[in-house]
């Protein structure tokens, strides 16, 4: 399994408004190998905030043909902003395959 994470630096304050729009149900859950998304919120920042948008994927290819997917740039299309300035800083996208899990015993 591999695990793409976007980690985006943030002013402060918008971490808590813009996290549900990475989980917004669309194109992205049809793609193949596509598993699940979860957004984390990083604790105790003071200069910023700073979302991790972590997706995982069966393979590397599902990731792949997601970002050069017509969806990929649809979701990722900034219409109209009313004049706003964008709440992002800055982002580091990385690429990490799962080498070991532990799970609760039932």
């Amino acid at each position: 399994m591999i695990i793409v994470t976007n980690r985006i630096k943030m002013k402060k304050g918008f971490a808590e408004k813009m996290a549900p729009r990475f989980t917004k149900p669309g194109a992205l859950q049809k793609m193949n190998g596509f598993v699940k998304v979860e957004v984390w919120i990083t604790q105790n920042l003071t200069e910023h905030d700073e979302v991790s948008v972590n997706m995982y994927w069966e393979t590397m290819k599902g990731f792949t043909e997601w970002r050069n997917s017509d969806a990929f740039k649809e979701s990722h299309s900034r219409p109209g902003n009313d004049g706003e300035e964008s709440p992002m800083l800055g982002s580091e996208i990385i690429v990490s395959e799962v080498a070991s899990t532990l799970e609760a015993e039932k």
